[in-house]
């Protein structure tokens, strides 16, 4: 079914201006996740760099808001019931990368509760870690979505998942810690937010290699290339 979609996006439908606020809304929301990730670990920013990047959140959630509402004018005309799955399907798409830019917004707002730079220690350089490998696949998704290239689609599926269990094991490591309560909340909440943000990239990722009843979830029996894509 991705690829049906994506070959409208690239087409004279009008639900090709969704595809293109979609690729806006992704492109933002990358963008937003490295700044705040620079912002975590440990970089000032002004009260003005702070509000742009806040007010790049607010682009991602008008773009949302778009997108739905370009999606209930093209279901409203006669004729345009065909494109139904692929609306549905969308709508799932913009609602995890919506997500994503809360997320990030959540990260760099988590700096005031900490009120000073981030520990220098095994835990911190663990999230460092897991931080990298978000960004890493953030910075594939994009690629891997508009070519539905399944097999790497896979890959960064399974990276994806054990980065969650990392996330899990962190946490475990922070609670046993001897932080003070606010660096461990700190600690704790970036590590949930980066647990997060993958998971919506999971989800994203999983429109390429699952059928549209199972998005969101991830079935290897259906990354087979005999599966139809649409099935």
């Amino acid at each position: 079914m991705l690829r049906e979609l994506l070959a409208i996006f690239r087409s004279g439908d009008p639900l090709a201006s969704m595809g293109s606020d979609f690729t806006k809304m992704l492109a933002l929301s990358r963008d937003l996740t490295l700044k705040a990730g620079v912002v975590y670990f440990g970089s000032e920013v002004n009260p003005e760099e702070r509000t742009r990047l806040f007010k790049q959140d607010v682009a991602i959630n008008k773009l949302e808001r778009r997108i739905r509402k370009q999606v209930i004018k093209h279901l409203s005309f006669p004729g345009n019931q065909p494109s139904v799955p692929y609306c549905l399907l969308l709508m799932s798409l913009v609602k995890d990368v919506e997500r994503i830019g809360d997320y990030a917004k959540n990260l760099m707002e988590t700096v005031d509760l900490r009120g000073g730079p981030p520990p220098s220690d095994e835990i911190m350089a663990e999230l460092a870690e897991i931080r990298a490998g978000v960004e890493e696949t953030f910075a594939a998704t994009p690629d891997v979505f508009t070519k539905s290239d399944r097999d790497r689609a896979v890959d960064l599926i399974d990276d994806s998942k054990s980065l969650a269990g990392r996330c899990d094991t962190l946490v475990r490591r922070i609670a046993k810690s001897d932080y003070d309560a606010r660096a461990a909340t700190a600690a704790a909440l970036g590590t949930r937010y980066y647990k997060r943000i993958g998971g919506h990239l999971l989800n994203v990722l999983t429109s390429v290699v699952m059928p549209l009843h199972k998005l969101d979830y991830y079935d290897e029996k259906h990354t087979t290339p005999e599966m139809p894509s649409g099935a």
